[in-house]
């Protein structure tokens, strides 16, 4: 799996939202609405999810394996760090 392309917007307000990025894999497949969040002074990546009937949030989209996962947690947090410097 090939990640194509990581697109972010950040987020100008306070909050614990930090910036909501865009993944296209293999230039084929895109994956929108991944949220970058700041808790504690971490970041972490939350995949889309969509809130249930009971209230909990359940992802739309995600990695299958903690491997994968990792590994896009890495690209996009690399790209959130490089696009907020450079708009500072």
């Amino acid at each position: 799996m090939q990640i194509s392309d990581i697109r972010i917007r950040l987020v100008k307000k306070d909050g614990r939202l930090k910036a909501v990025a865009s993944i296209i894999i293999d230039n084929a497949f895109a994956v929108h609405d991944i949220k970058i969040i700041e808790n504690n002074n971490e970041y972490f990546v939350s995949m889309p999810s969509r809130r249930t009937q009971e209230g909990d949030y359940k992802d739309i989209a995600h990695p299958i394996n903690s491997e994968t996962r990792n590994m896009l947690s890495e690209l996009i947090l690399k790209e959130y760090f490089r696009k907020q410097a450079e708009e500072n």
